[in-house]
């Protein structure tokens, strides 16, 4: 069926709107058809698919008693080329600890269903819901972007920070190995790099990290959001599974690599009680420091979360947002400086002591990025003269 976007707005706001219960939200997603059967969804983490938020029109499911839902094919990975003309961003948020990033790909087949970045697939005309795990964009020219962009005279070396919006080591990394050539320009460089991943496939390129971590030029956090299995494999599917995140730690450690944890995002009433063992599984297995982030849900990501959180944990789901609202300011979501990383309230101040407490005792100091730059080496572009001096 096809609807005015403004139709599927309303609701989605209608299912979603603060103080709903439970079963008031399931009813509003099964009348409106927004919710996508099962069959077409198995292996993601996103129950819904609403159209991006610069559409004119959507379409969604809607039985019409012909029983024609069920010739609709399941949603299957999807990569297209994507040629942009730079592939350094820059940002100058006083909260991240670094001005610039490479994002190899966008979208991500891992498909956490809490994903910060999900809303970004509007700007490509897709949904932040199934669109973003499923159809995907990998940037091949990206080393040939970047070897050009550190020649140009009066580039500044800071650490560059990858993981950032979407994993550089996603499934489709096997393939086309966008991330591994990154590397292979940085380490010619002697450029620094801070990667984060959830993915063993991180593993693989040992070889160049652990080079360049000799020279005081890469460091490695990998992302833990829980040790239960069932629960992370409902939250991000195609994630790595915890064990493995934890050996995916210790192999990099064991290489001479620093390698930090990363507790992200922390979910209230569903993640934050492993917050102890996450740190000291992590410290067991060679982590040096370690961060955390609290849950965010911008834009799209509320819908999406809230269908979740809805399909697999009904019985939390009220408890989960009463939490989450509490830090805050009464909102799904706080996108001010300094605050929508951690929280405010009596809830974030505790998870927060919690957290240095739990730091201290391990001796797991905070996350940084503190990486050398005197060692840069801007690389020779073909057909450059080079100085006789």
């Amino acid at each position: 069926m096809v609807g005015t976007l403004e139709t599927v707005h309303q609701a989605d706001a209608h299912a979603f709107a603060p103080g709903g219960s439970a079963a008031h939200v399931d009813s509003v997603l099964e009348r409106s058809g927004m919710r996508v059967h099962d069959a077409r969804r198995r292996g993601r983490a996103a129950g819904i698919n609403p159209a991006g938020r610069f559409e004119q029109k959507a379409r969604y499911g809607f039985d019409d008693g012909w029983q024609t839902l069920d010739e609709l094919p399941p949603f299957k990975t999807e990569v297209t080329t994507e040629t942009p003309r730079t592939i350094i961003a820059k940002n100058d948020s006083p909260d991240i600890p670094f001005d610039r990033s490479i994002n190899p790909y966008r979208g991500c087949e891992h498909g956490c269903v809490y994903c910060f970045a999900r809303p970004t697939h509007s700007y490509m005309g897709l949904s932040a819901g199934l669109d973003f795990e499923s159809k995907l964009f990998a940037k091949p020219n990206a080393a040939k972007l970047l070897r050009k962009e550190l020649a140009k005279p009066g580039y500044e070396v800071k650490s560059m920070a990858m993981g950032t919006n979407t994993d550089p080591y996603q499934p489709i990394e096997k393939q086309w190995r966008v991330t591994r050539e990154i590397l292979e320009v940085l380490e010619e460089t002697n450029h620094p790099v801070g990667i984060v991943t959830k993915s063993a496939l991180i593993t693989r390129d040992i070889d160049i990290l652990s080079r360049m971590a000799e020279k005081g030029l890469a460091r490695v956090a990998v992302s833990v959001t829980s040790l239960d299995r069932r629960l992370s494999r409902a939250m991000e599917p195609r994630a790595a599974t915890p064990s493995l995140r934890l050996d995916t730690i210790r192999q990099l450690s064991d290489a001479g690599i620093p390698t930090s944890v990363m507790v992200a995002p922390v979910v209230p009433a569903l993640t934050d009680h492993e917050l102890e063992r996450i740190l000291d599984a992590s410290k067991a297995n060679g982590a040096i420091d370690a961060g955390y982030i609290l849950l965010r849900l911008p834009n799209e990501v509320s819908g999406l979360f809230k269908e979740w959180l809805l399909r697999h944990y009904p019985d939390k789901y009220t408890h989960v947002l009463s939490l989450l609202r509490s830090m805050r300011g009464g909102k799904d979501n706080d996108p001010e400086f300094g605050s929508r990383m951690r929280g405010v309230g009596p809830y974030a101040w505790q998870l927060g002591r919690r957290f240095e407490l739990a730091s201290k005792k391990l001796g797991l100091s905070q996350m940084r990025m503190s990486l050398r730059t005197d060692r840069f080496e801007p690389p020779v572009l073909a057909g450059t003269q080079l100085s006789l001096f």
